[in-house]
């Protein structure tokens, strides 16, 4: 975190096995993801466009800077973390925003995790080819 920087609210989101501890203050939309800058961290647009979801949805795009944490997982389930943080944020400062937030899907907590693999068989459900005889 910035020395000298107030954060408005702190939140956490999740998403398989990765966590995001986001802070957000009062700004210009810059967003720091550990200590990187954004294009920096996530290269691929469609992990950048999934974070900015929230942002875009109630129009509030270049008016918090973001400093995120985040550990864990994939870029994916990075991503997916970091845009449940956001939106639970925003809900902390602007409590109406939740109608819209929450229709958009952006507050659901994806509770999918990988399924873990059974003994006797190839994967988690694919078995070997059965020979009959």
């Amino acid at each position: 975190m910035a020395k000298g920087k107030t954060y408005k609210t702190q939140t956490v989101g999740r998403r398989k096995s990765s966590i995001a501890r986001v802070y957000l203050a009062d700004g210009t939309g810059k967003i720091t993801v550990n200590k990187r800058d954004l294009t920096d961290y996530f290269p691929k647009a469609t992990s950048r466009y999934v974070i900015s979801q929230p942002f875009e949805l109630l129009g509030l795009t270049d008016k918090y800077d973001l400093n995120i944490n985040v550990k864990g997982g994939g870029t994916t389930g990075q991503a997916g973390a970091i845009r449940l943080g956001i939106a639970r944020a925003l809900i902390a400062i602007a409590p109406t925003d939740r109608p819209a937030l929450k229709a958009a899907g952006f507050l659901t907590r994806d509770a999918r995790k990988v399924e873990r693999k059974k003994y006797g068989l190839a994967g988690a459900r694919k078995s070997y080819q059965f020979s009959k005889r």
